[in-house]
């Protein structure tokens, strides 16, 4: 049970992943586009940069519960009831950007305008 839990979450992380890297790329389909302005181009290929890097965070945070997850599991003996992984699972933050202490968008605190330099 807890093998096909974790096989969920990495899909939905791999998901995620997939959705950042779309992000970077609509940016740069955005800045090679010769029939936009340059200056709309710029800002909007930065705004989609900047969404997709705030997914950095989500995808840490994600890893490092399901590594966690892990290790704990290890640990338990043979035969251990479903319900003892399901706390386990429980404990984990597995939400989107609800951790400040991570290294990404959410551990600035920055909201709005983005600073990339």
């Amino acid at each position: 049970m807890s093998l096909q839990r974790l096989a969920r979450e990495l899909d939905e992380t791999a998901r995620q992943t997939a959705l950042m890297v779309d992000g970077v790329t609509q940016a740069l389909d955005l800045l090679s586009d010769k029939t936009m302005s340059p200056e709309v181009a710029r800002r909007e290929a930065a705004h989609l940069i900047v969404n997709a890097l705030q997914g950095q965070d989500r995808i840490e945070q994600r890893c490092q519960n399901m590594a966690l997850a892990v290790r704990q599991f290890a640990l338990l003996p043979p035969n251990t009831p479903d319900k003892v992984y399901d706390e386990i699972w429980s404990t984990l933050v597995l939400e989107e950007l609800s951790v400040p202490a991570l290294s990404g968008a959410a551990a600035r605190g920055i909201h709005g305008e983005a600073e990339l330099f």
